[in-house]
């Protein structure tokens, strides 16, 4: 295990911010730890006076204690203030002790202590979204999270930690235990960020949500990334969207997903994934037999990425929810994907909406599932995409042998030409 004092010693130190500031935040927070465990604090007149410290949390008459009477600790200096600690409750005086050493950290550091942290440290659940952390401040913050044993949920969204405060965290995250929710988000970890990840997911067996949206990830992170994939099979949910994960990329992760034996849930949104990319992404996806939900929209997987996807839905007979959407998708591989969904058994959420393609694709679709005798289909998306009646006619017969489906679409020719119709007489 390694210790504060090591992962401290491993993290570069810059200067910034106000010094000044940094000792003011650092009395208040002498201030305030003193308040808690109950001493009186005397001046230097009253430096031989003593401070109480009740025993047991509350005060006991002479009857309750069996004529027992209570004794007062003296603390007269500084050098006593571990001494006190030990007099009191044995957490409250390691958290006192931890926030303690998080200031010093910080002092060193050259950053503001965080309140946010200080406050909610000994709580399952630590949120310090858009606090503008940076580098230091995130390498700070890693210092006390590593022998945290309360924090379960870390959201540390939007901090702008960068690569070198990823390190940190990943790091931290090697050794910790308990923290089972990690949120990373929009901070420009990058190439250096990505590789720490890695190198942290093939070594902690905790840790099952993890996300990673925003963060300039590119084809060079993915080679980082794929691997620890392979080897981690804790990880039930990963968030790679709004990134710049490209064709190699698409080729990285399909190897990868066809080994994975951990994911449920895996975001790819917002990428640039495409041609072969797509196609072995595809291929991925039809031999990963535990993956519940796959988000694909935003890439652009074209005619080929559908033609793959319709093969790995015949092939795959887990998968629950697919998001294809926003993936200039032309009629041709709606007609594939209409061909897998013929033979699937798992899909409840299909949405294939803003693609290229008519009424005529989307009509295909239904009938597709209408021949499915085993077919578990719940929802369908189709947005901004319009139909005609008879793709009406034929939901309406769909929904005899599925009552709970629901399909969205842009709307119905007909409907909307009355309305532009009506529209004009006004």
């Amino acid at each position: 295990m390694v210790h504060e004092e090591k992962l401290e010693m491993l993290l570069p130190w810059m200067l910034k911010d106000n010094k000044d500031k940094m000792e003011e935040k650092k009395l208040q927070l002498r201030e305030q730890i003193l308040s808690q465990t109950e001493v009186d604090v005397r001046g230097p007149k009253d430096q031989h006076s003593s401070r109480s410290v009740r025993e047991g949390g509350e005060n006991q008459t002479e009857e309750e204690k069996g004529g027992r009477k209570q004794k007062e600790e003296s603390v007269t200096s500084e050098e006593d203030w571990d001494t006190d600690l030990e007099l009191g409750d044995q957490e409250e005086g390691h958290a006192l002790m931890v926030k303690m050493r998080y200031v010093k950290v910080c002092e060193r550091l050259q950053v503001v202590p965080a309140s946010r942290f200080l406050d909610n440290m000994q709580n399952s659940e630590l949120a310090m979204m858009h606090r503008g952390l940076g580098p230091q401040g995130t390498k700070a913050l890693a210092v006390p999270l590593v022998t945290n044993t309360s924090i379960q949920r870390l959201n540390l969204r939007d901090n702008w930690m960068e690569g070198m405060g990823g390190a940190a965290i990943a790091k931290m995250l090697k050794e910790n235990c308990y923290i089972t929710e990690v949120d990373l988000s929009d901070n420009s970890l990058g190439d250096f960020g990505a590789r720490a990840i890695s190198d942290m997911l093939k070594e902690n067996n905790t840790l099952v949500s993890l996300h990673l949206s925003g963060n300039l990830f590119t084809d060079q992170s993915a080679e980082y990334l794929g691997p620890a994939l392979i080897s981690n099979n804790t990880l039930q949910d990963l968030d790679l969207s709004y990134n710049a994960l490209g064709e190699h990329a698409g080729q990285t992760l399909g190897n990868s997903l066809s080994e994975n034996t951990g994911l449920r849930s895996l975001s790819l949104a917002w990428n640039c994934i495409r041609g072969r990319g797509a196609v072995m992404l595809a291929n991925g996806l039809g031999g990963n037999v535990y993956l519940r939900s796959v988000d694909l929209s935003f890439n652009d997987f074209g005619k080929e990425g559908a033609v793959a996807l319709g093969q790995a839905l015949k092939e795959n007979n887990v998968l629950e929810e697919l998001n294809v959407s926003n993936n200039r998708i032309p009629p041709e591989g709606a007609i594939h994907l209409s061909m897998g969904l013929k033979v699937n058994k798992t899909i409840k959420l299909l949405n294939i909406g803003r693609n290229p393609i008519q009424t005529t694709e989307c009509s295909t679709i239904l009938q597709s599932l209408q021949e499915n005798p085993d077919s578990s289909i719940e929802s369908l998306d189709f947005s901004d995409i319009t139909v005609n009646q008879d793709f009406e006619d034929l939901y309406t017969s769909l929904k005899e042998k599925f009552p709970a489906l629901k399909v969205k679409h842009g709307g119905t020719i007909g409907t909307l030409r009355k309305a532009k119709s009506c529209i004009v007489l006004l």
